[in-house]
């Protein structure tokens, strides 16, 4: 299964003006804070967890909310759905790309069973 998703970057910059915390509280947990910590990032993030989302046909709703998938990075900076994201939805493996050009950020998510 095939999950994309783009976002504008200056909307999330708007959304962090304008809510601060709040927002990246409620889109990021603790542990993917360390992570992503530029409105860029942040929104390569926001698109990865509504490609993941959509990746599992359900979009993000009760079934799939934005603290249920966890998104990491690796030590060569290269992003990865966590083992606890794929465990709550039962699933053996997920590939993520997230690429930033011209304002916008998107991803890229394909779901394995």
């Amino acid at each position: 299964m095939i999950g994309i998703d783009i976002v504008v970057i200056s909307r999330i910059e708007n959304m962090i003006k304008k809510y601060g915390n709040k927002v990246i509280n409620k889109i990021l947990t603790q542990e993917e804070q360390i992570f992503f910590k530029t409105p860029s990032s942040i929104a390569g993030a926001f698109a990865a967890k509504e490609a993941f989302s959509k990746a599992l046909g359900t979009g993000i709703g009760k079934e799939c909310g934005f603290h249920d998938i966890i998104i990491l990075k690796n030590n060569k900076n290269k992003p990865y759905i966590s083992q606890k994201t794929l465990k709550k939805f039962n699933l053996k493996q997920a590939d993520i790309s997230i690429s930033h050009d011209g304002g916008f950020a998107i991803a890229a998510v394909i779901i394995f069973q």
